[in-house]
C-alpha cells in the first residue's frame, strides 16, 4: 500500500519540474526575441512557476495525508 504513494509522489514532483523547466526555457526565448519585454516576461514566468509549485505541494499533501 505504500508503493503506490510512493510512485505517486514521485510523479508529482517529476510532473512539477518538467513543467517550471518549461516555463524557464520559454520565457529565456521570449527575453532573447524581445529583451525590453524583460520585466512582464519574468513576471508571468515567476507567478506561472509559483502555481505549479503550489500545485505540486497540494497534490504532495494529498498523497502523503491518506497515509
Amino acid at each position: 500500500m505504500e508503493m503506490p504513494r510512493i510512485i505517486g509522489a514521485g510523479l508529482v514532483v517529476i510532473g512539477a519540474g518538467i513543467g517550471i523547466g518549461k516555463i524557464g526555457g520559454s520565457a529565456m526565448d521570449a527575453i532573447a526575441r524581445q529583451p525590453e519585454a524583460t520585466g512582464k516576461i519574468q513576471t508571468a514566468m515567476l507567478i506561472a512557476a509559483a502555481l505549479i509549485e503550489g500545485i505540486g505541494f497540494a497534490a504532495l499533501f494529498a498523497v502523503s495525508e491518506n497515509a
